[in-house]
């Protein structure tokens, strides 16, 4: 793959990959599983406590009474280590966990990791059976989240 190409998003309606036992703020580990019956933002994002990342991920913060009214929880992921998210969870207050995707092999697995190793900014919808609804790169609004999700309910 050359250094030009952008990572492509997974098709909607395929199967979410799984990821398993891996480490998130709060020193907890986090599966795949632990989200089947409610609908799940990922949103993978390039550097904790940078401009645009936290735009996005605050966005979602404000806007969490919406999310949770719709039964969906909100995961951030980075390969960031967990110090640094735990620094960066702290100073915004976000209620809802990031994934210390170590290795990036959860962004890969995801079609978010660029050819010369940086996260592509993607958001995914996946819904409570485990099946991808939304997909797109960059950073997508909280409006246009949550009705893709009222749509799919």
């Amino acid at each position: 793959m050359s250094a030009n190409i952008q990572p492509q998003v997974l098709p909607v309606g395929s199967p979410a990959p799984n990821f398993s036992n891996v480490l998130a703020t709060g020193n907890r580990n986090v599966n795949l599983t632990d989200y089947r019956g409610k609908f799940l933002i990922m949103v993978f994002y390039p550097k904790d406590q940078t401009p645009g990342c936290t735009r996005q991920l605050c966005a979602l913060r404000d806007d969490i009474g919406i999310f949770q009214e719709l039964n969906t929880e909100i995961l951030g992921v980075n390969p960031d280590g967990l110090e640094s998210h735990e620094r960066f969870v702290a100073k915004q207050a976000f209620p809802f966990p990031i994934l210390v995707d170590a290795g990036a092999t959860i962004a890969r697995d995801y079609g978010a990791l660029k050819p010369e190793g940086g996260i592509q900014r993607t958001v995914y919808i996946i819904n409570p059976q485990g099946a991808i609804i939304f997909a797109q790169q960059g950073m997508p609004t909280d409006e246009e989240l949550a009705a893709i999700i009222r749509q799919s309910a």
